[in-house]
């Protein structure tokens, strides 16, 4: 402990240091997040709302020791004040006593050198992220307003201090800034639409105008309207797309699931895939939480424990990792508790993914040497069908564009697709080049992802949907 903090302790740090001096349990991690975010909003190429909100969540874990284990109980809370702090860990020390043992109790993490900022303010957002993106984002309205275009969308930028302290003397802090901008363009007559989206750290580096022009030349593709039958299509995956589906089974990895029999990655007749080629094309698949850009908590915050995290693993260090190396599944997600019990090393998740194929070519070059198939935007409504296969069922959305002779050349009706990830890794022909890119279906809990575009020779479209 670092001494004895006031029972009026309202900072971050001090609620932490105050709630762990009022733990009676035999151990104690306390996580406090303190959350701040800004939005705009728009309709019609006018502002609609903004605001600035602020908000703070703290979480509890106790770990009570027995003579058949150790267990453990949590509690989160949000708005708690100075008056609830002392209710808040007793809440969790019931729980923990009514709990039976818990099957991934392992010693909390050792203290290790507290983070140099533990004790500052939490980082803020507000309103001045939007100091040179808004006045871009009227220009957009202007240019839109002259093509007969309407622009509909937000963005929303947030920033989240985490503070975690623990009873054995882990006192470290995380700032993640996240920002999600995401603009519909629609004609006059509204039967034509168009979406781009970007993920961002600081609205620095996203053009209004650019996403304009992107989704001007969408809407004109639109112009021509092609009806095609349900049936397997050449097909490019835009990035966004790649990343909505390799986050999906990124969290479909437990080790323990694999080594169970109950996923893609189980070998048949016992064990894990693990050493298997699962990419024809040298793909990595890969998370590290200081990749440039896409950085992100250097240390495990677990909030809860489940197959595949634990709480006793809060303030573990991470580093990177491969999960598929140059085609060959590399590595499954573990906590300690689960690397044990499978034998596959320690790997729990980091907050981010990478897929490097080694292409150069853009988006665009991708359709310029293509010589008929489709050009999707986004999927929508990914839903598992079966886990043995990761089989996956979705909606694309916001234009699927057909492609001849390298250029588009209209834009045609949309699909529910049937597909497992790991099967396209396995059939993909090409890779582009890896970028930035916002998953539209999972962009509100994974917004820090770069991929590349993916070529598939043969995308299943199982039926055509009337989604839009």
């Amino acid at each position: 402990m670092s001494g004895t903090v006031s029972s009026a302790a309202t900072t971050p740090h001090e609620i932490v240091e105050r709630a762990l001096e009022l733990s009676r349990a035999d151990g104690c991690v306390v996580i406090a997040d303190e959350q701040s975010s800004a939005n705009l909003r728009w309709a019609a190429n006018s502002l609609t709302t903004n605001g600035v909100t602020r908000g703070r969540t703290l979480t509890v874990i106790a770990t009570v020791d027995g003579a058949e284990g150790t267990a453990s109980g949590t509690v989160s809370r949000s708005a708690v004040t100075a008056d609830e702090l002392e209710p808040l860990v007793r809440a969790a020390e019931a729980a923990a006593r009514a709990a039976g043992p818990a099957e991934d109790a392992r010693p909390l993490v050792p203290g290790r050198a507290p983070s140099a900022d533990f004790t500052a303010p939490p980082a803020e957002t507000s309103s001045e992220v939007f100091a040179a993106f808004a006045p871009a984002l009227g220009e957009a309205f202007g240019a839109a307003a002259a093509g007969g275009r309407e622009l509909y969308g937000f963005a929303h930028h947030y920033v989240t201090s985490t503070y975690l302290g623990s009873s054995t003397g882990l006192r470290l802090r995380h700032d993640q800034p996240s920002g999600t901008l995401e603009v519909n363009a629609k004609s006059p007559d509204r039967t034509r639409s168009a979406w781009a989206g970007r993920a961002t750290r600081d609205f620095g580096d996203v053009d209004p105008l650019a996403l304009d022009a992107e989704l001007a030349r969408r809407l004109a593709w639109a112009e021509r309207r092609v009806e095609l039958p349900a049936g397997r299509y050449e097909t490019l995956l835009p990035p966004t797309a790649v990343a909505d589906l390799l986050i999906y089974q990124l969290w479909s990895s437990g080790a323990r699931d694999a080594a169970e029999g109950r996923t893609v990655f189980s070998r048949p007749g016992g064990g894990t895939r693990i050493g298997d080629k699962v990419a024809a094309l040298p793909l990595t698949l890969r998370s590290d939480p200081a990749e440039p850009g896409l950085e992100a908590a250097p240390f495990v915050i677990a909030h809860a424990s489940d197959d595949d995290s634990s709480v006793f693993d809060n303030g573990l260090p991470l580093g990177p990792v491969d999960w598929v190396r140059e085609g060959t599944l590399n590595q499954l997600l573990t906590s300690r508790h689960t690397a044990e019990l499978t034998g596959v090393p320690l790997a729990p998740m980091v907050d981010n993914l990478v897929l490097d194929g080694g292409g150069t070519r853009s988006l665009e070059e991708m359709v310029a040497g293509t010589e008929r198939g489709l050009l999707l935007t986004c999927l929508w409504y990914i839903r598992e069908v079966d886990p043995a296969t990761l089989l996956l069922t979705g909606l694309t959305r916001d234009g699927v564009y057909l492609v001849e002779g390298g250029e588009v050349t209209g834009e045609v009706n949309n699909f529910r697709f049937n597909e497992s990830p790991v099967d396209l890794l396995g059939r993909a022909t090409e890779a582009g080049r890896t970028e930035r890119t916002l998953p539209r279906e999972w962009g509100d809990y994974f917004t820090r992802a770069a991929t590349p575009a993916l070529r598939i020779p043969d995308f299943n479209m199982s039926s055509v949907s009337q989604g839009v």
